[in-house]
């Protein structure tokens, strides 16, 4: 699994970074009872996950492999058949 580099890039680093915080922010928020801190944190997760896609969309993320091809038409209909 390590030689795959999943989640090695910076995209994702900073998305599960922002996620933690916003999740900790939560779990703080949810033990001194205050429903505007809860959602701010959860808040903070969704973020996270947006500015984790939009650095990956920016090239950020995990590239395309140079050895993988993908099928045709007929090579999906010969896997499918058989």
């Amino acid at each position: 699994m390590a030689s795959a580099a999943h989640g090695h890039t910076p995209a994702a680093w900073t998305g599960v970074v922002i996620s933690f915080v916003g999740f900790c922010v939560a779990g703080v928020a949810m033990i001194m009872p205050s429903v505007v801190l809860t959602i701010a944190g959860l808040a903070v997760v969704l973020i996270g996950g947006v500015v984790g896609k939009a650095m990956s969309m920016a090239g950020m993320g995990k590239q395309p492999s140079k050895h993988f091809a993908p099928a045709s038409s007929e090579e999906r209909a010969a896997v499918t058949a058989a």
